[in-house]
């Protein structure tokens, strides 16, 4: 990596907030956008290949381009490290050729720097393992009995024995200390994740990555990624706050899964709100490949890219070109599909048709099929 694009590095990494705050671009002529990675770096990496946003050597070959990653990076996969560093790299390279790489906060992100590990998988943390993890585990270890006889718990100190110790340690493996060192304020990863947004508004294209509820359907973008960044920047903020609320937009699911009036007229109001014609989100799984809602206002990009949960893995990204949007799948561009009914089947088999066999949208065809052929048998 030349010395141009490690001071780039930095410059991101080491941004006052000012420089970083900016939550709205027009006139992008061609922006791909990516869902849950969920520690998978090589499924991110072929689909980065696929949309000409990489090359083989996985540098920036996107141009102008926009790369919209919306969130979900971390948890679940064993190369969720992996995966940051190459969009950090990536960030630097993309403004250096003139593009841009944005890097949304999702719910997995803001756990990870609040200390929420439930799902980080063995590999993520044995990846900030070294040749002092001993000796950081260890600090760690004296630091947690201190705190404990500095202020004990209503059952009272407990016994710091052998057995005590044994269990502590099978909570907290070798690599640990590291990442909780990295993932906090003055820490590389924790630094560079709360600097950047929730929310970005691309042209007439809104992202995220849960959606927006009636809760926050009249709040301005900037005033989300602000208290985003508010409570991730002191963790007393997030009881009561956004961050945490099911209804925030880093959880909501509305968007993904209801149906009806109700949400249609929620649709509306958040478009007018935010002057866009769609809003793009990951977070809920479509379970099949790039999914269209609403007539193509709601379109899910959470494609189960890792391979957590499907061996087979998928590789899927939505393209836009000059605001026209189109499901990249295996790289191939493929027409969204205008209903739920004969175009989704066509849309379905397209892709499936790229896939390596049996493709795993068969199941979904198979069900799509069934459902169609209920009425004739009527």
């Amino acid at each position: 990596m030349t010395g141009r694009r490690w001071i780039a590095i930095l410059f991101i990494l080491l941004a006052p907030p000012a420089l970083t705050a900016q939550d709205v671009w027009t006139g992008v002529e061609r922006v791909v956008a990516v869902g849950d990675v969920h520690g998978d770096h090589d499924q991110l990496v072929a689909t980065l290949r696929s949309a000409g946003i990489i090359d083989a050597a996985g540098d920036w070959s996107g141009g102008k381009a926009h790369l919209v990653q919306t969130g979900d990076v971390l948890d679940r996969g064993p190369d969720s490290r992996k995966a940051m560093d190459l969009l950090m790299k990536l960030e630097a390279q993309a403004l250096e050729a003139g593009g841009r790489v944005h890097c949304l906060i999702g719910n997995h992100e803001a756990m990870v720097l609040y200390g929420d590990y439930r799902y980080l998988s063995e590999g993520e943390i044995a990846a900030f393992r070294d040749e002092n993890s001993e000796k950081a585990r260890e600090e760690l270890y004296a630091a947690h009995r201190k705190a404990l006889e500095d202020a004990p718990p209503p059952g009272g100190v407990p016994r710091f024995d052998d057995a005590y110790r044994r269990q502590w340690e099978a909570g907290h493996p070798l690599g640990l200390a590291e990442l909780q060192r990295a993932f906090g304020p003055s820490g590389t990863y924790g630094r560079w994740i709360r600097r950047h947004n929730a929310v970005v508004r691309i042209d007439g294209s809104l992202f995220l990555h849960g959606g927006i509820s009636p809760k926050y359907a009249q709040w301005p973008i900037r005033k989300i990624n602000e208290q985003v960044r508010s409570e991730l920047a002191d963790f007393t903020k997030l009881k009561g706050g956004i961050v945490e609320d099911d209804e925030g937009p880093l959880w909501y699911r509305g968007l993904a899964l209801d149906d009806g009036p109700a949400l249609e007229a929620h649709l509306r109001e958040i478009l007018a709100t935010h002057q866009c014609d769609r809003i793009v989100i990951g977070h809920t799984i479509t379970g099949t490949t790039i999914a269209s809602r609403f007539g193509g206002r709601v379109l899910m990009i959470d494609v189960g890219m890792s391979r957590f949960y499907d061996p087979a893995g998928k590789v899927a990204c939505l393209r836009l070109d000059r605001g026209r949007p189109s499901a990249l799948h295996r790289g191939r561009s493929l027409e969204l599909p205008r209903d739920d009914g004969l175009d989704l089947l066509r849309y379905l088999k397209e892709a499936a048709a790229l896939d390596p066999p049996p493709s795993p949208l068969r199941p979904a065809i198979e069900r799509l099929e069934a459902r169609l052929l209920e009425p004739s048998r009527k």
